[in-house]
């Protein structure tokens, strides 16, 4: 295990959290990013094009993005390691982060920016066609399918979401649902129902997605689920859109999820149920799911982070002088206000040869000006 206690540790390296290094980068915290060994950058690396991120009127491939977030939280000292957190143990004021190759990391705080996976279908066409005609991120890739026909699969509120929001450019969107009625909010599946782009597949369910070697995806098999029979759809392009998982198994429970599995955060905050810890991105925004809206809350972290460090070192400080005064005080008393035992016994033998050769009086006299000479040695010392 390494001795080396670092101020903050980042797991995960897409967009929450590389804006995370940068954030931390900048404060002088040193920070290293654990950033997957085959997922690193996270989903954007699996997207083409990227339209909807600030500063880039052009756009910008998925990847040259994330190319171009680390690099500028290198620049200002952060530090990468492609692996795999394989156990996390958050508690403690110290937490230690053991990866896949066995290595132990410390740090005082942790930012946990796991991200969510989507969750597939689990066909071998699927896998086959991921990125050439398979999507999970309608607004990402729907732009590159202007008027072909597509399908959508699933039918909760992401689902009929993402239908919508194509049909501003494919000639017709084919929603694909294994059951008769949708799940989504009523509002807005009167709102898909409605829309003359959309013709709907009730009791469908895909079994397969096709296409050619070394091309795109072309079609889906769609099996009937009340009578079993099949038949395959001619599409441009597949929209899987039945939900995302967010990758917080492996924590085992030591920090609080809500009913989904998302980490609970205290808003507006990013602080979780455990101190010293907090988290960014995908892995607590079911919501918006956005690379701008996860770096945003990358950047939060961050901050929250720099402001937790310095709250301890705070008070870890005010403990020192503390401890510090109290010695001191201690010390004071030992030295000025209780004689040593010789001295009192010196003290002693000469006022008892006093006592054999002088008055009462002159004892008396003696007595006052040995308290007086106390008193004032106790006043020099509490000077």
């Amino acid at each position: 295990m390494s001795e080396e206690i670092r101020d903050v540790i980042i797991v995960g390296s897409g967009p929450a959290g590389w804006t995370a290094a940068l954030y931390a980068a900048r404060a002088g915290l040193n920070p290293l990013v654990i950033g997957g060994a085959i997922d690193a950058g996270g989903a954007l690396m699996r997207t083409t094009t990227v339209e909807n991120f600030p500063g880039f009127p052009e756009g910008i491939f998925g990847p040259d993005l994330m190319t171009k977030m680390q690099e500028q939280a290198e620049k200002f000292g952060a530090e990468m390691i492609y692996e795999d957190v394989t156990d996390f143990q958050l508690e403690g004021d110290v937490k230690v982060l053991r990866t896949d190759d066995d290595a132990v990391y410390r740090a005082r705080t942790v930012i946990l920016s796991l991200g969510s996976a989507y969750r597939k279908l689990g066909l071998d066409g699927e896998a086959q066609f991921s990125a050439r005609g398979v999507s999970y991120c309608a607004t990402c890739d729907g732009f590159f399918f202007k008027d072909q026909e597509i399908a959508v699969v699933g039918g909760g509120d992401s689902a009929v979401t993402d239908a919508l929001f194509l049909t501003r450019f494919a000639s017709k969107v084919h929603v694909i649902h294994r059951r008769d009625e949708l799940r989504a909010s009523k509002i807005m599946a009167d709102r898909l129902l409605a829309d003359p782009k959309v013709e709907m597949h009730w009791n469908s369910q895909v079994v397969d997605i096709l296409g050619e070697d070394g091309g795109s995806a072309n079609a889906v098999v769609l099996r009937d689920t009340q009578t079993g029979e099949e038949h395959t759809l001619p599409v441009g392009g597949v929209f899987v859109a039945i939900g995302q998982e967010p990758r917080t198994d492996i924590l085992g429970g030591q920090v609080q999820l809500d009913d989904h599995g998302y980490i609970v955060v205290q808003e507006p905050g990013t602080a979780t149920s455990l101190p010293g810890v907090f988290a960014a991105g995908d892995v607590v925004d079911h919501v918006y799911c956005q690379a701008i809206t996860a770096a945003g809350t990358g950047a939060r972290a961050a901050l929250d982070a720099q402001h937790y460090l310095e709250q301890q070192s705070a008070l870890a400080l005010a403990a020192r002088q503390s401890l510090a005064d109290g010695q001191n005080s201690a010390d004071g008393q030992t030295t000025g206000g209780t004689p040593a035992a010789s001295d009192t016994q010196t003290a002693e033998n000469g006022q008892a040869k006093d006592n054999a050769s002088q008055p009462d009086s002159a004892v008396i006299g003696d007595t006052a000006l040995s308290a007086n000479s106390a008193a004032a040695s106790t006043g020099n010392s509490a000077e």
